[in-house]
């Protein structure tokens, strides 16, 4: 079943980055965190170690806090593009 959810979060990853990068700037980074997840998964999967406790299990924590940060911090910016754009209209 973990191997399921690797290449579960490695399809995201690919469909965010090639289907709807176009879309928004956003999606690319976002897309990229789902591969380093996948790969993650693929990685625990592999080697048999919990990667999601210990200093493994911050790091991932780390790199899931900056994402999010980046994905609110884009949105935000969309939206007020969104609405400057609809006030002149």
């Amino acid at each position: 079943m973990v191997y399921f959810y690797a290449v579960l979060w490695v399809l995201v990853g690919v469909i965010l980055i090639f289907r709807m990068g176009g879309e928004n700037r956003v999606f690319y980074p976002i897309g990229g965190f789902f591969l380093i997840l996948g790969a993650w998964w693929a990685a625990g999967a592999y080697t048999g170690l919990n990667l999601f406790t210990g200093a493994w299990g911050w790091a991932l924590r780390a790199i899931t806090a900056a994402a999010l940060c980046l994905a609110c911090v884009e949105f935000a910016r969309e939206m007020k593009k969104t609405r400057e754009k609809n006030k002149r209209e």
